[in-house]
């Protein structure tokens, strides 16, 4: 089938502010974990828990509302154009920030952010479509390179947009800020983003459109392959993010510091991501990728020993977390845009696939790594090593059969 990137319409905005508001439309995912977890102690004082690792839930239930709705968003867009995908996801984002601000018990905030997980899969799978649409190749990857590199910089910033909304105020009006970062994105969106997906490439919503569509992405192992380092990188990065607030603000008692160490290690994944994207025309997705599994593989053994032998300072965790996320900075947006590229005329239902399955994987794996937290960095770092380890291989077999099978 043709590329329909080759016949994306005529853009009414630059490629830069395509860039950043492809960016902030994925960032919806980011800021509304990031902003939150400053207040994790503040929710575990307000609402009855039964461990205070259950506070950590607020993060996977938004995750695990992300990898069903991808499910529905894809073929959606698919069928009725990415824009009605996008207004009504933020919509659904709104409703489930209503249901937190108001929640008294852990299950009523966990009912609204998975209901805002929910909505944040409609932007989130669309802007990857929209970027499909118009981009392929290597051309994409340093696209989504630059999507990466402005993404990181909310989760650089959102904590101490969280921090500071505490100052003032209580965990609940974090859920303001939600409130005004997504209608900033629908006042945006409706004012200069262009349908990107005109009707005649739409493809209708139907089981048997799903199904074909879900056939398209088994049958490409190297779609299948990429999909699951992805939900492996991503598991692993998401038991960091659970218990990074206990790491930082209780084994290293950095108080509200916490927002400052996790901002520089995000700006250091965004720098990562502005670099691969001069790169990657260089080198390729491939290679970089392979070198940056390498790094997180290495750097974690390392690391794992060390913590074994002596007792870890905080400067030790930041350098070895610095050359993990530099690292992450060179495979996100290269491995998901290699799962993309043979997908270009089935971007919408592809997305969804690809970003729901990944997203279970994380969401089980991540939660697991999170809720083993026992006041040491072992889980964290183990998970990185075995997951890393993991998709080593899985990388290694995929370059090994694209090579024999294009010759």
């Amino acid at each position: 089938m043709s590329d329909y990137s080759t016949h994306a319409p005529q853009s009414r905005i630059s490629t830069g502010e395509f860039t950043l508001l492809v960016a902030l439309m994925m960032s919806v995912v980011a800021i509304s974990i990031d902003a939150l977890l400053p207040a994790l102690d503040a929710i575990r004082a307000d609402i009855a828990m039964s461990h205070p690792n259950q506070a950590q839930l607020v993060v996977s239930a938004l995750f695990f509302g992300m990898a069903i709705g991808q499910l529905i968003c894809g073929p959606l867009s698919d069928a009725t154009g990415r824009k009605k995908v996008l207004n009504g996801g933020i919509a659904l984002f709104l409703v489930g920030t209503v249901i937190c601000y108001f929640a008294n018990d852990i299950n009523s905030l966990l009912l609204g952010r998975f209901i805002q997980g929910l909505g944040v899969s409609g932007p989130y799978v669309s802007a990857i479509s929209i970027v499909r649409d118009k981009y392929s190749g290597n051309d994409m990857a340093r696209i989504m390179s630059l999507v990466m590199m402005i993404f990181v910089m909310v989760p650089a910033l959102a904590p101490s947009l969280g921090q500071a909304v505490l100052w003032v105020g209580t965990w609940r009006d974090i859920f303001l800020l939600y409130v005004g970062y997504a209608l900033l994105i629908v006042v945006w969106i409706f004012g200069r983003l262009e349908e990107t997906l005109p009707k005649p490439h739409r493809i209708p919503m139907s089981k048997k459109g799903f199904a074909e569509g879900f056939k398209e992405v088994i049958r490409n192992v190297p779609t299948v392959c990429y999909m699951i380092c992805m939900g492996l990188f991503f598991g692993s990065f998401i038991g960091y993010l659970n218990s990074s607030q206990q790491i930082f603000q209780d084994l290293f008692k950095t108080g509200e510091l916490f927002t400052l160490y996790f901002g520089l290690l995000a700006i250091v994944f965004g720098a990562a991501s502005l670099v691969n994207s001069r790169l990657v025309q260089k080198w390729g997705m491939q290679q970089l990728s392979t070198g940056a599994v390498w790094g997180i593989v290495v750097s974690s053994a390392l690391f794992l020993v060390l913590h074994l032998a002596i007792e870890i300072q905080l400067w030790m965790f930041l350098l070895y977390a610095a050359v993990l996320f530099f690292c992450f900075g060179l495979v996100f947006g290269n491995i998901n845009a290699m799962a993309m590229e043979p997908m270009g005329h089935v971007a919408g239902i592809a997305a969804a696939i690809i970003g729901s399955v990944s997203s279970i994987m994380s969401l089980c794996i991540g939660t697991i790594i999170g809720q083993m937290y026992n006041g040491s960095l072992i889980p964290v770092t183990a998970g990185f090593f075995i997951f890393g380890c993991i998709s080593m291989a899985i990388l290694t077999f995929t370059n090994t059969y694209k090579a024999k099978h294009q010759q």
